[in-house]
Order: structure tokens, then C-alpha cells, then sequence
């Protein structure tokens, strides 16, 4: 699969969850030598054009108020991105949000939203990625989002070295 530079549209937690979450993420960074990040869900991924990027966050900054998702459970997976991470459960309103980045950064990529939060990104056994989500209690049932970034980055993301390279774009708190 070939790599190519993108820009992902993240939606970033409101407090007391953005506390929460990049804790724990900063705890687990340490205890595996992984990568740091700010704690986010993609919501869009697309061509790499910071102007239509620009456009896309002022456009649903101006027409979403802060967005609240429904957590579901911590799992873990193989996938660099997805190694231990919370997931969220489909919202409408966050469906609509992801087109309307869509249509407004002219892009026809075809991301499949999946609402979900990592908590590390790290190459790691299946045994171990399991007992870590068995041990992460997550003491929201509804996060809120509050604003949105915009991020060059890598895709797809495989090592520290691609989180390492990213970079904020654009960011915008959503009002509507």
C-alpha cells in the first residue's frame, strides 16, 4: 500500500476528559517507549491542502456546537493506530460532521468513520494489549468534543517516527 501525505480532521476532547485521556496517554507512552499525541478522534481524512483544510474547520466551526459521543468499551487491536484505544458509539451528528469536512475541504476521499480514541499507538503481543484494556477504566459514559484540528500527517501512520512528523494545520473551537 502506498504512503502518501494527508490531512486528518480530529475532533479534540473538552475538559475534564482531555485531562483524563492525555494522562493516560502519557502514562502509557512511558511505560512502552511509545509515541505522545493529543487525544482526538479522526473524524475525516483527505488530500493534503492546508487552504480547503481552512475552510472545512471554519465551516464546521460555525456550524456545530460541541459534539458529545457515547463511550462504548476500551479494546485493542494489531493496527499501529488502533493498539489500545476507546471506542465510541456512532452518532449521527458526527456523520454529518464528517461530510460536511468532506464537501468543504473538496475532497472525495473515502474514510469509513470509525469514533474511536487511542490510547497507544505501539506494536505490542495480543496477550499484552488485552490484559492493558482490561486494566483501563474509563470514568465518562458521554465524552465532549469542543474543537477541531486539522493535522498533516502520514498515511497510513506505522511507526513513532510518522506521529513524530505530525503537524497542526488548522485549529478551531466548535460554537455553531
Amino acid at each position: 500500500m502506498s504512503r502518501r501525505i494527508v490531512i486528518a480532521y480530529w475532533l479534540i476532547t473538552a475538559e475534564p476528559a482531555h485531562t483524563f485521556f492525555r494522562d493516560v496517554i502519557n502514562d502509557l507512552a512511558r511505560r512502552y517507549d511509545a509515541p505522545l499525541f493529543e487525544p482526538h478522534v479522526t473524524v475525516y481524512v483527505g488530500a493534503n491542502q492546508v487552504d480547503a483544510a481552512e475552510k472545512a474547520l471554519s465551516k464546521a466551526a460555525r456550524e456545530y456546537q460541541p459534539i458529545k459521543l457515547k463511550t462504548l468499551e476500551v479494546d485493542q487491536s494489531s493496527e499501529f493506530i488502533k493498539t489500545l484505544f476507546v471506542q465510541f458509539a456512532p452518532s449521527a451528528k458526527l456523520q454529518r460532521l464528517n461530510e460536511s469536512i468532506r464537501e468543504a475541504a473538496q475532497d472525495s476521499s473515502q474514510y469509513g468513520l470509525q469514533p474511536h480514541l487511542s490510547l497507544l499507538y505501539k506494536k505490542m503481543p495480543a496477550v499484552a494489549r488485552r490484559e492493558l484494556a482490561d486494566s483501563i477504566k474509563v470514568p465518562f459514559s458521554e465524552v465532549i468534543f469542543d474543537a477541531l484540528k486539522a493535522v498533516r500527517c502520514i498515511s497510513p501512520t506505522r511507526s513513532r517516527g510518522d506521529v513524530e512528523l505530525w503537524r497542526v494545520v488548522g485549529t478551531k473551537k466548535l460554537c455553531g
